[in-house]
């Protein structure tokens, strides 16, 4: 693993400078979260922002706890064994792996570094909004493809659509609408997109689908860097921790130029801790889906419509502006998420847990009876 000091963390793209490319991976998020939180009461409903409420797993825990006293210094070899542990199990070489704080700085990072203001970023429409922020520091064209009819990328019209671009950011399963893009689909993308550029992949959701991992891709050395978070499936949101995964030329020029600083220790043990469970991801699939499926048989009662998901939150349809429906959420102390302008009609809902989603459906009966 690479040794990162306090001098090189500002040390980003040169394509912009340093201290308006840290802003730009730090306060639009922020400012973007508090926005699309609501104030709430202590006992609100929090299934707006696509966390787990199941947290981190016993072992999670018990390895947090043991490493506290440790606290207090920079512990390169608990990365170490983090990286390594996660590489023997995917059959990676250990510097095709970097541990990074969560996946939002690895994919910020990354567009500051492939995308330009002749170099454009190309994503899904709706999609994660992270990279459009970020290719807008740079001045990068930002280039938005609907999604095909049965909600995947529709990686030919985003070839089409970017003969210049730096980047193509598959998200999969797609964030907001939980829906799958199929592996020959991302494979086709990496063999014909244009030279120079790069596959931004984001399985962020991934563990809460059986769609196959795109690692074969990084295996066989083609232009792809995967993003793997532990703030879903694993329940570390508040934690961060994950990976950017790819050829070590790739990651040097993203990662290391943008200088990601030591990783926070809890952070780390508790994911190795995840990590070893062999049956907590298997799980906490499961779970997601029985609630989820549960939700769906009972929207479907109703008559209201939704995008069937196979992540961990869904698209629902209010047939009146989303925005107007999620404030009168709030009021019944129900937070819901945010809505993207190409689907004005349409609310994230994130898979809380079956208590959370009885009450969801509650205060959605009563405010569109309303």
């Amino acid at each position: 693993m690479p040794r990162f000091s306090r001098r090189s963390f500002l040390h980003l793209s040169a394509a912009a400078s340093a201290a308006t490319a840290f802003r730009g991976f730090s306060e639009p998020a922020l400012a973007a979260a508090a926005r699309h939180r609501m104030p709430h009461g202590p006992n609100a409903v929090l299934i707006d922002s696509n966390e787990n409420p199941l947290g981190p797993c016993a072992a999670a825990c018990t390895a947090m706890s043991a490493i506290l006293p440790q606290g207090g210094r920079y512990l390169d070899n608990v990365t170490e064994d983090l990286v390594s542990t996660f590489a023997q199990m995917e059959g990676l070489k250990p510097d095709y792996v970097r541990a990074t704080v969560g996946s939002t700085p690895p994919l910020s990072v990354t567009v500051l570094a492939f995308t330009s203001p002749q170099r454009s970023y190309v994503t899904a429409d709706p999609g994660f909004e992270t990279g459009m922020m970020m290719a807008g520091l740079v001045g990068a064209k930002v280039v938005k493809v609907p999604l095909t009819k049965t909600y995947a990328h529709d990686v030919k019209a985003m070839l089409a659509a970017g003969p210049d671009a730096g980047v193509f950011y598959i998200c999969n399963p797609n964030n907001p609408t939980g829906t799958l893009t199929p592996h020959a689909d991302i494979e086709y993308m990496v063999a014909s997109k244009p030279k120079g550029s790069i596959v931004l992949i984001d399985e962020a959701y991934l563990h809460f689908s059986e769609a196959p991992s795109t690692l074969d891709l990084v295996k066989a050395d083609k232009d792809v860097i995967v993003l793997r978070t532990f703030s879903k499936v694993y329940g570390m949101a508040g934690l961060r921790c994950g990976f950017a995964i790819g050829r070590p030329e790739l990651l040097d020029k993203a990662i290391e130029r943008g200088g990601m600083n030591f990783m926070p220790v809890t952070a780390v043990v508790a994911a190795t801790a995840s990590l070893k469970d062999p049956q907590l991801t298997a799980e906490r699939r499961r779970i997601n889906a029985n609630i989820r499926q549960q939700t769906f048989q009972w929207l479907d009662r109703n008559g209201y419509a939704y995008i069937p998901s196979e992540s961990n939150c869904f698209l629902l349809d209010t047939k009146r502006p989303g925005k107007e429906v999620r404030e009168a959420m709030a009021k019944e102390d129900v937070m819901i998420g945010r809505v993207w302008p190409i689907m004005p009609t349409h609310v994230r809902i994130t898979v809380g847990t079956q208590d959370d989603m009885e009450k969801f459906q509650a205060a959605f009966q009563k405010v569109m009876k309303s």
